[in-house]
């Protein structure tokens, strides 16, 4: 009767009635694994005209706890795993048990793909990409299935190029924010007033004048008639979308040292320390690679550094696999 009366209070509105009756229902019954879910989705925020609000620091780790108790319980909900990783990672910045969390995923479903893709990007993002090829070597073993599915798809094949892109801008050896004595620590403080170069930026000022040049040749070429006219249009078209792609690893070039920042700020949050220097914490960069991280992420590295406990140079990801 609990359990129905929390359905009928969230379709009326009133999740905060539901969540307390989903609590409710659960110490009663500690078994209940739709309502330790309903836990978990109404702690967080309702979407308000399809625009979602994010979640606080106290509503994530309320819902992660009632996941954690979900997939224990039904360790077939997909819809849980999924959820759980997006707060653990995006949400908390806890990279290292996020890796661990979709390890678990793989051994309750070995033939899933999205763990897979999943611990790819966590250990691009610290920098670990030696581990990235025994993940990769499964993604594309015969163990795997990759249902027919478009999107599926294109994120094994962005996963693979993301890896290789990595590999590419890291050729010279991967930043360790942990290491005081890391050469891109200087970088990043030379660097720390200016922001870095947003895409929309990058594009109206390097690749709209070549895309504009060679549009203007071509016209000049062959816009005198019509069938030339459509020709020309087509040109630009290409040209714009192939040279924005071509042109994205410079981009990502010419703000190595705000990604080289974004890892130091995951590096933390992953394991609860600061390494991130005085003189640049609150700076210009600082502040506007903060700025894009959900209010969970942020609070957390307020905490992380109000204790100033600072991280082990010696300090190495687990990987559990």
């Amino acid at each position: 009767m609990l359990w129905l009366d929390a359905l009928e209070a969230e379709q009326n509105g009133d999740r905060e009635l539901a969540a307390s009756l989903a609590s409710d229902v659960v110490y009663i019954d500690d078994s209940h694994a739709d309502a330790w879910m309903a836990i978990a989705q109404w702690s967080l925020p309702p979407s308000a005209r399809g625009r979602q609000e994010m979640p606080n620091l106290a509503q994530t780790a309320k819902a992660m706890s009632a996941l954690r108790k979900v997939v224990d319980l039904n360790p077939d909900n997909a819809r849980a795993w999924e959820l759980g990783g997006t707060l653990l990672i995006d949400h908390l910045g806890m990279l290292e048990h996020g890796l661990e969390w979709w390890e678990s995923r793989r051994g309750e479903s070995p033939r899933d793909i999205i763990p897979l893709i999943e611990q790819l990007a966590i250990l691009v993002r610290l920098g670990y990409l030696d581990a990235c090829a025994n993940r990769l070597e499964i993604l594309y073993g015969e163990d795997i299935d990759i249902p027919p599915n478009r999107r599926l798809e294109a994120r094994v094949e962005g996963v693979r190029k993301m890896v290789e892109r990595a590999a590419r801008q890291e050729a010279d050896g991967a930043f360790a924010p942990q290491d005081q004595k890391d050469q891109r620590w200087d970088i990043i403080r030379r660097m720390r007033r200016r922001k870095p170069i947003s895409q929309t930026f990058f594009l109206l000022t390097f690749v709209a004048p070549i895309v504009f040049l060679l549009g203007s040749a071509a016209m000049y070429a062959f816009g005198s008639t019509p069938l030339g006219s459509a020709m020309v249009f087509f040109l630009i078209l290409a040209s714009y979308f192939g040279i924005s792609r071509l042109s994205m690893g410079l981009l990502h070039k010419l703000n190595r040292h705000a990604l080289d920042l974004d890892r130091a700020l995951d590096c933390e949050t992953t394991v609860g320390k600061v390494c991130i220097p005085e003189e640049v914490r609150g700076s210009k960069l600082y502040n506007s690679v903060l700025g894009n991280r959900m209010p969970a992420f942020k609070e957390r590295v307020a905490l992380i550094q109000k204790s100033g406990e600072k991280i082990s140079g010696k300090w190495e990801l687990h990987v559990p696999f």
